[in-house]
């Protein structure tokens, strides 16, 4: 049999955006803002539910709270912008349409007028059209509901993490290019451009066009879980020293890992009414208590439930929540059904696979049309325990910065712009973009560090980098940066003489060059009088009026020495400069190995990468020369006068100084006073300093790390710590961690590269680090892979050709394997 399902449609229309039903109910519509998943304590999930009991208790007799959340498949799509960057070309083709679960969260409070009898399944309006009332909207009614909705989104947002969204008429109702909410519900439609018309079917089974769609109920009491709570552990994040909680719903929303709608009905009655009826069910089982034990056990029950409502205050309410699936196919059915109720189990819950009552109730799951719901299929309970079922979290959500970093979430890798820097500064979270990153050997510290450092340079910033070990050789060569090592075949050079385009003489300029000259020329413990900082000054203006005078004269270290030793010692006589004041016969003899034919003339006579100012990407790898009592101080030295000299003449530009384990042999060598100068001065040119270190030592004993660093990087990175697992309170307190950053902490897997993100101590999550192939194979540290991207990069003419043949061999090789 057919009929027009236009005729028992259950919606007369919106206005002043509420729905309104033929029965005379109102129904206010909310879209709901939830906490991220996986990055709430336990004191966060009970702040929530309180928020929610709240919240409920002021809702007026008669009212019905309908939580829904939709989890639909969606492909990721990435914001395409024009790009020839290799890594972010290849980055984007390798996340695109990575299947994740897109979740929106939907609240409707429903207001039925006086005397709207409860419904039924036998009474449903789907079987039983109703008379439209002549008023079907009271006024005053309707202006006391706002008020009280008014005050239930303001009890609701006083937990500071969820926050409601009153819904307009025009989100409600569908229009000819968008498809409102009532219309998608109806329709199972999944995107809201798409207007699907489709036959319903009742019957044996309950069908919607193609799709077959199941309900699977929580009812009744006796289905319910034995005890209930605001959260619970989970424990794939959790350790034997932590405890990891989800929401005590988790498990029917974002960790049921399918397409599916999550009810949650709470039905607000005439709470003194329902008591009385409690209280004569009580007196009538007490009378039949002789008779069946069933009957003695029942009277308890219900004497607990009068008890506990009176002496707690609770208010009664009556229950349902429900799981909606759907498919076109009887197979995937099947492992629908076996992940549902699986996911039940976890809660300890029995549940119901409804079949001859599911009309009624998915028809009672049409927004505004609430106050229709088959009231055979609640429970009694009380508000405490019935918002303990409420859905309270939801995706990672992605910052819409354009200077976010490309991390994914810990369900599905879904790729999620994580904005570190400028976002948390603006919301209060960060006073500082100072960084701390640290982790075990093989944590992911290099490779993390390098993925933020490749994003940064893509987006303009200037990047130098301090590294022993060669972690940053690859991405260096791969965007044409400058790369100074020192090897017996090809010494480290450099040429702080030169003056780039752009760039000039300047006071800052004079004042890098001699406190090169008198570090190389002076001991720490010599003394340095006014006179010899005159004849310097006075040597470097003369050296480059020279310049100016002969530009075909290449700057660099051998003509300055000559200049001294020829034009300025001729200026010095003249000038009648005694050597007490100015000793230049010293000055040439103790910077004599610095000249040509001379033990260092390759360090400062450097002929090409000249122009440091301008080149945006360096990196200075010191594995070789950080116990070298010469050649250290001084590339130090040039390392820090060159950061020092961008810092304050590019302006706008953002500046990243990463110091990669080099950070102990610079303190050693005298240099920790730039560290914390760093730390401390660098954030007020729009500058990145970043510190990595590995051992849990470093960060206790260290009086730099401890002191100058960690309490001036409010964004710290860590891997995973659980090799401390035993020894953790003293790196707890060494960062700052409080016991809910304690348990994310410990919750990290490094073999899905996880990564601790902790911004000023107040927003902590876990990310996962993935990337692309072409991104790991740029990036890669292990000894053997870095042997034969260079292999393939020497083959193939270039480290990107390289690298795109290598991923194209091993992605043959692993198709042969199948």
């Amino acid at each position: 049999m057919e009929y027009n399902l236009l005729k028992h449609f259950p919606i007369k229309g919106i206005e002043h955006d509420f729905i309104l039903s033929k029965k005379g109910d109102f129904t206010a519509v909310f879209e709901v803002e939830l906490p991220e998943a996986f990055t709430l304590s336990d004191d966060d999930y009970e702040n929530i539910h309180q928020s929610w009991v709240k919240a409920i208790k002021i809702l007026p007799k008669h009212s019905i709270l309908h939580k829904q959340d939709w989890f639909l498949k969606e492909k990721y799509t990435e914001v395409t912008t024009v790009s020839n960057d290799f890594l972010k070309v290849a980055s984007s083709k390798y996340f695109k349409d990575r299947p994740f679960l897109e979740h929106r969260s939907f609240l409707f409070l429903t207001k039925k007028p006086k005397g709207r009898g409860e419904c039924t399944s036998l009474l449903s309006n789907l079987i039983k059209p109703n008379l439209v009332p002549k008023d079907c909207l009271d006024k005053k009614s309707l202006a006391d509901f706002s008020d009280t909705i008014n005050q239930f989104q303001s009890i609701v947002q006083d937990c500071k993490v969820v926050k409601l969204r009153r819904m307009k008429a025009v989100e409600l109702s569908s229009s000819p290019n968008e498809t409102g909410i009532i219309e998608r519900y109806s329709f199972l439609n999944q995107q809201d451009d798409s207007r699907i018309f489709s036959d319903f079917q009742f019957g044996n089974t309950l069908r919607i066009g193609e799709k077959e769609l199941k309900i699977y109920t929580l009812s009744d009491a006796l289905e319910l879980p034995h005890f209930c709570g605001s959260r619970m552990t989970y424990d794939k994040f959790s350790t034997d020293k932590t405890r990891f909680p989800v929401s005590f719903a988790g498990h029917l929303g974002l960790l049921l890992p399918c397409e599916h709608i999550y009810n949650q009905y709470l039905f607000v009655g005439d709470a003194s009414s329902t008591l009385k009826k409690f209280e004569k069910k009580r007196l009538r089982l007490q009378s039949l208590s002789a008779y069946s034990r069933e009957n003695s056990i029942t009277r308890d029950a219900t004497n607990d439930f009068l008890n506990e409502a009176i002496s707690e205050q609770r208010l009664p309410v009556k229950a349902h929540f429900n799981i909606q699936i759907w498919s076109e196919n009887q197979q995937e059915l099947q492992v629908l059904n076996n992940q549902v109720t699986t996911a039940f189990s976890k809660i300890d819950a029995s549940v119901k696979a409804e079949t001859i009552g599911a009309p009624q109730l998915w028809w009672a799951g049409i927004p505004g049309n609430e106050a229709d719901f088959p009231m055979n299929d609640t429970f009694d309970t009380f508000a405490e325990q019935a918002s303990c079922f409420l859905n309270m979290e939801t995706n990672y959500r992605s910052s819409s910065s354009k200077a976010g970093i490309r991390f994914c979430d810990r369900i599905a890798s879904k790729p999620v712009n994580v904005d570190l820097f400028d976002e948390p500064r603006k919301k209060g979270l960060t006073s500082n973009m100072g960084m701390l990153v640290c982790g075990t050997s093989g944590g992911g510290k290099s490779m993390t560090v390098n993925h933020i450092l490749s994003t940064l340079f893509r987006q303009g910033a200037h990047c130098v980098t301090v590294d022993i070990g060669g972690s940053y050789k690859g991405l260096c060569e791969l965007v044409n940066g400058y790369y100074f090592t020192y090897t017996e075949e090809n010494p480290i050079k450099f040429n702080p003489f030169y003056i780039g385009e752009g760039d000039q003489l300047d006071t800052e300029k004079k004042e890098s060059l001699k406190s090169l000259l008198i570090a190389l020329w002076k001991q720490e413990n010599d003394s340095f009088n006014r006179s010899e900082y005159v004849a310097l000054s006075e040597a470097l203006q003369g050296f480059y009026n020279q310049q100016y005078e002969n530009p075909a004269l290449f700057p660099c270290f051998d003509s300055f020495y000559e200049y001294l030793k020829n034009d300025f010692s001729t200026l010095l006589i003249s000038q009648k400069v005694k050597d007490k004041d100015f000793d230049l016969s010293n000055f040439l003899y103790v910077l004599r190995p610095y000249y040509k034919g001379g033990e260092f003339d390759y360090l400062l006579n450097a002929r090409e990468n000249l122009d440091l100012l301008n080149q945006p990407f360096i990196v200075i790898e010191l594995d070789n020369i950080k116990d070298h009592p010469i050649l250290f101080p001084v590339v130090t030295l040039i390392v820090m006068e060159m950061f020092i000299s961008k810092m304050r003449k590019l302006g706008k530009t953002r500046k990243v100084l990463t110091i990669d384990e080099a950070w102990k042999a610079i303190a050693k060598s005298g240099m920790a006073n730039f560290l914390k100068y760093a730390f401390k001065t660098i954030r007020k040119f729009n500058g990145i300093p970043i510190v990595i270190t590995q051992e849990l030592d470093d960060l206790v004993s260290s009086p730099i790390i401890k002191d100058a660093i960690i309490n001036n990087a409010d964004i710290k990175i860590l891997m995973d710590m659980k090799k401390y697992l035993n020894k953790f309170d003293q790196l707890q307190e060494v960062l700052g961690l409080s016991e809910k950053g304690k348990a994310i902490l410990l919750s990290v897997n490094k073999d899905n590269r996880e990564i601790f993100i902790d911004l000023g101590g107040q927003e902590m999550k876990v990310y996962r680090n993935e990337l692309c192939p072409e991104e790991y194979f740029a990036y890669t540290t292990e000894g053997a892979e870095r042997v034969e991207v260079n292999e393939y990069a020497l083959k193939f003419g270039s480290i990107e050709k390289g690298i795109i043949n290598l991923v194209n061999d091993k992605q043959k090789e692993r198709e042969v394997l199948r």
